[in-house]
């Protein structure tokens, strides 16, 4: 990584070790696993895996500063995640005056959801300990008139804004780059459900059990409704087998980011249990009206080489092929119309307010809004079932521009953009 100095140590204490990729493992860098080690991994299962190549030099083309976090190696497929947030060039001074990306306000108006709606709760699910999580909240909540948590306890159950959720029982170890991903998630998630108790559940690690653990917690927690999840963990057969059926509980809907690199196909997003969420590019006149919006040229989605098709995507047919394809729904994601993020914890020499992009903006955006219509979808089957029928109504906006990879915006669904992006809560 030395040919990308602008990636220093301050984006995370993780380190990138190399692991033998198995099924069942936990991802630390000390576990040396195989696949003839777990029944459910075969040759075929990872066939697959030996062809994804880091994709940082894509995005550092984007234009974009990635954090070391967000960059996705090969040896982490089906075994460690990555966040999918990316830093917007021009909006990485430290310590801004103030916000300069677009605001709770400004998105709202783009995608026609009120100021005042949420109900319930939304589980954010990340890795890692994000140590001033409630302050940075409360920072950003009271700069654009949202509710601020009042409690001294960022854990105490009592909160009725914001708790924080300790997924293994215990504080789990700080990483930046992971704290810039929780920020993002906890802090727009609230801005389009203000009304909506928020909760950060926090794994312990950045393994797909560790996070696939704490959502297994996230989701039974009091009052959720949606669960967020912005990280990617490159496909593997082994983690749809394993990890599919923590992705379901009646009345729970769980959203996940479609990534931040042409074709780029993980899990969860392309679960059939997960609302797989791409991003796009949001052009927005001086009051934060929607003139036009395209796919991203960087979001990712693509089709499964594992999950099959689902009911729910037979309108895609003659689009897609027998397996899953995402993206499912999009928002806003490109850094180049970033949103603002307020995050005092440092990482690599980066704190207060930062303009944020990538599919970790646009799937707690999705989320919220969800939650902001009062939707009444009992999982995430249930919930791409209702905006799959949506399509070509006036509850979803059409992207039909934009290009990412081999994939283009089309009428309808497609790759990138899915259905298309929010037009109000009708179509929720």
């Amino acid at each position: 990584m030395g040919k990308f100095p602008w990636l220093g140590v301050g984006f995370g204490v993780m380190a990138l070790g190399l692991v033998v990729l198995g099924c069942g493992g936990s991802g630390s860098s000390s576990e040396f696993l195989t696949p003839a080690s777990d029944p459910t991994c075969t040759a075929s299962a990872i066939s697959a895996l030996s062809s994804k190549s880091d994709n940082m030099s894509e995005l550092q083309k984007a234009g974009a500063i990635v954090p070391v976090t967000t960059v996705a190696l090969a040896d982490d497929a089906g075994v460690r995640a990555h966040t999918n947030h990316l830093i917007a060039v021009g909006g990485a001074t430290s310590r801004l005056a103030g916000p300069t990306g677009l605001t709770p306000d400004m998105v709202r108006t783009a995608y026609s959801v009120p100021s005042n709606l949420g109900s319930g709760a939304i589980a954010i699910v990340d890795a890692y300990h994000y140590p001033t999580s409630v302050p940075d909240f409360n920072t950003f909540s009271a700069q654009f008139g949202l509710p601020t948590e009042p409690s001294g306890s960022a854990t105490a159950s009592t909160n009725a804004v914001f708790q924080v959720v300790f997924a293994a029982g215990i504080q789990p170890p700080t990483d930046s780059g992971w704290s810039q991903e929780m920020a993002i998630d906890t802090q727009w998630a609230h801005a389009m459900a203000p009304n909506a108790k928020i909760y950060l559940v926090e794994a312990k690690s950045s393994s797909v059990t560790d996070l696939m653990a704490a959502v297994l917690v996230a989701k039974a927690l009091p009052g959720v409704k949606q669960v967020s999840m912005s990280f990617g963990s490159t496909e593997s057969a082994c983690s749809f087998v394993k990890y599919d059926p923590n992705l379901v509980q009646t009345g729970v809907v769980f959203f996940a980011a479609a990534g931040d690199t042409s074709d780029e196909k993980d899990f969860p997003a392309l679960s059939k249990n997960a609302v797989s969420v791409g991003g796009t590019t949001l052009n927005l006149d001086a009051l934060g009206n929607r003139i036009s919006e395209n796919a991203w040229a960087q979001t990712g989605g693509g089709i499964s080489a594992f999950e099959p098709r689902q009911i729910f995507q037979n309108v895609a047919i003659g689009k897609t092929s027998t397996f899953r394809s995402g993206s499912d729904i999009s928002a806003v994601g490109d850094p180049a119309t970033g949103v603002s993020v307020y995050d005092s914890t440092a990482s690599g020499g980066l704190s207060g307010w930062i303009n944020f992009g990538g599919t970790s903006v646009a799937c707690p955006i999705v989320a919220g809004i969800a939650n902001a219509a009062g939707s009444h979808a009992t999982s995430s089957v249930s919930f791409n079932t209702l905006i799959y029928s949506m399509v070509g109504m006036s509850g979803i906006y059409d992207v039909t521009h934009g290009t990412s990879g081999v994939n283009s915006a089309d009428h309808g669904w497609d790759i990138v953009s899915g259905v298309g992006s929010p037009n109000g809560i009708a179509g929720f």
